[in-house]
């Protein structure tokens, strides 16, 4: 079964103050919440870019799992997709989206398209675990984006998960 995480808000930046924040990659460990265990490696680009590949790793349930991201499509500065390449996902497609508003805002979007390994199995866990830990995770990214560029305006109430 496929899923699909959508957030969307805006902030009160310029276009490439956000496309920074979001490129810089040391800040994948800052929009992260603390008990996902969330280490990049020290070896990782400082700011990512066509075909960059990320290193890191997280803690689940007390198991530590290495995850692999390349970035498949770079359109500076209005999007960019990170594909798992390995980690825990059958597959984790992230796509970031910017846009400039006629209010002198950024409306940022992101949309996750998602599978759960283990058929039957994956499916319970999401009902039981990850899709609320994904809920929790994209509320605590808004919530330090916000921190970091000023505020944000919810065009969503908040992140949400559908299937596909």
């Amino acid at each position: 079964m496929y899923y699909e995480l959508t957030d969307q808000f805006e902030v009160p930046a310029s276009i490439d103050q956000v496309w920074q924040f979001f490129c810089t990659a040391a800040n994948l460990t800052h929009i992260t919440p603390p008990w996902l265990g969330f280490n990049a490696n020290p070896a990782n680009p400082a700011t990512i870019g066509p075909d960059t590949v990320l290193d890191y790793t997280i803690k689940w349930l007390g198991v530590r799992i290495k995850w692999r991201t390349l970035i498949i499509d770079y359109s500076p500065p209005r999007r960019f997709i990170d594909l798992q390449t390995r980690g825990p996902y059958a597959l984790w497609h992230h796509q970031h989206a910017f846009s400039p508003t006629p209010d002198n805002t950024v409306r940022c979007a992101d949309r996750i398209i998602y599978k759960l390994p283990l058929g039957p199995i994956g499916r319970l866990a999401h009902v039981l675990i990850v899709k609320r830990q994904l809920l929790e995770i994209f509320e605590h990214r808004r919530s330090f984006i916000a921190r970091s560029l000023g505020w944000t305006r919810a065009l969503q109430p908040h992140p949400a998960i559908g299937v596909l």
